[in-house]
């Protein structure tokens, strides 16, 4: 068996509840799955807000996307309370 048919069978056998690889991805396809900027993306993974990226070489960086997948789970867009950042400042009445 070649090894392009050997991949393509092991492709086709793995289930989303076998261990296996887990799939990378670059800081494109992530900006393509989650709707923020870089810098946004940068602050919120410094912040502790989004899954850390792992360096793969010096200057490749990436995510897991179980870990992404799991974020957006956890995200709750419809939280009324949730903060929406700093806002304007109440103004004195002075």
């Amino acid at each position: 068996m070649t090894t392009a048919r050997r991949e393509e069978a092991e492709t086709e056998d793995a289930s989303p509840g076998k261990a296996g690889p887990r799939r990378m991805l670059n800081e494109k396809q992530v900006l393509e799955i989650v709707p923020v900027g870089r810098t946004t993306l940068f602050r919120m993974e410094k912040a502790g807000r989004f899954p850390r990226s792992t360096y793969i070489s010096p200057n490749r960086r990436v995510w897991f996307e179980d870990e992404i997948i799991a974020w957006q789970n956890t995200v709750d867009e419809f939280n009324p309370n949730r903060g929406r950042g700093k806002g304007r400042r109440k103004r004195s009445a002075a």
